[in-house]
């Protein structure tokens, strides 16, 4: 109805990756993150986690996309999206496999896109900021915010950062920051083969690994 306040969204439809030459990303992922990959009419490839999507590689400009579960489809800024249907990816939905998106932050200056989703921002002012969903007496980080440039950067848990930074630098990818612990847990920024980054977070406890542990303190 007019007027009405759209839900806030609690998580993530799907993680989509543009690049030139998909086929060969797709699987520079699939070795590095175990994803079983299957190559769509459109010519497209998606990867999936046992029987829950990982991310669709698909051809176009590089870069990420994420795309929300929420009231309505749109776009957003940053190069985020909104869908209908299930959460597959965030703070309710399962522990996150080996493999699977874990996390996912904004590089922006300006939090316009939690506003859209209906999220509380926790510290407005800061240089690093969690996006929360839920009620007062269940409230979880959805999402992060760093004031930098960039935009969405997608976080995928694996079991031991170490060898898979490894493992990304032997199939033809450049590890760029880490391994190194944050506040959010032991991550490392990666470069794919196609120049894409993204991040690995070790062996997350829940969705946004550590602060999945701290969430409990602030409700």
């Amino acid at each position: 109805m007019p007027g009405t306040t759209p839900s806030p969204a609690r998580g993530v439809r799907r993680v989509e990756l543009s690049t030139t030459d998909p086929e060969p990303i797709a699987e520079f992922y699939a070795a590095l993150l175990g994803w079983v990959i299957i190559a769509e009419p459109d010519g497209s490839f998606t990867g999936w986690v046992g029987d829950r999507l990982a991310t669709h590689v698909r051809p176009g400009d590089d870069g990420w996309r994420v795309v929300f579960a929420g009231d309505a489809p749109r776009d957003l800024d940053h190069g985020a999206a909104v869908d209908t249907g299930r959460v597959l990816h965030g703070p309710w939905a399962p522990r996150p496999r080996p493999g699977e998106p874990c996390w996912v932050e904004l590089m922006g200056t300006a939090d316009t896109d939690a506003a859209a989703l209906g999220w509380q921002v926790r510290d407005p002012g800061g240089e690093f900021t969690l996006y929360d969903a839920g009620t007062p007496d269940d409230r979880r980080p959805v999402a992060g915010r760093l004031t930098a440039p960039g935009g969405w950067t997608c976080y995928f848990a694996v079991p031991d950062l170490t060898a898979a930074a490894a493992a990304a630098t032997g199939l033809g990818g450049r590890v760029l920051i880490g391994p190194k612990e944050v506040p959010t847990g032991v991550v490392a920024a990666v470069a794919d083969p196609a120049g894409a980054v993204f991040a690995l977070l070790e062996n997350p406890a829940g969705w946004g690994g550590a602060w999945n542990a701290a969430r409990e303190a602030h409700a």
